[in-house]
């Protein structure tokens, strides 16, 4: 199937600045997950604590939201139809991640409010607007 509808060019805008924020989560998963000796110097003993005593599943949350979120913003800019269950899937992967964050550790007290509440929070905004965006796109028929 060929797409008759063109995409807006806020669609083209949002799909590419969603790209680039996906690829700095990207970045945030691998600086975490693979942090080295030389990283852990950037954190006080608290926030290092809490980081390397994540549960395996928030770290695997956080690398289905980052990973997802990649792919589906991919599938956004070549216009196709699997945007919306990746960006879906990257939703899911931000809420688990998040609601272990804010509801099982004290990380707005260890990292701060902005990086422990708002950046959080506003990362579950951004992911449910790119979901609600493959929706749009999908109804458009901008998607095949």
């Amino acid at each position: 199937m060929t797409n008759k509808a063109k995409p807006a060019t806020w669609y083209w805008v949002v799909s590419v600045l969603a790209l680039l924020w996906n690829l700095m989560g990207v970045l945030a998963y691998l600086g975490q997950a693979f942090i080295t000796e030389e990283m852990k110097a950037e954190y006080s003993p608290e926030q290092l604590a809490l980081i390397e005593g994540r549960p395996s599943w928030v770290t695997a949350a956080f690398a289905i939201a980052v990973w997802g979120g990649l792919l589906g913003c991919i599938a956004l800019l070549i216009r196709k139809r699997w945007a919306r269950p990746l960006l879906l899937i990257s939703l899911l992967g931000v809420v688990a991640q998040t609601s272990y964050n804010l509801f099982a550790t004290n990380a707005a007290e260890v990292f701060g409010q902005l990086q422990g509440l708002v950046i959080p929070l506003f990362v579950v905004v951004i992911a449910l607007i790119l979901v609600l965006i493959a929706k749009i796109a999908d109804r458009k028929q901008w998607l095949s």
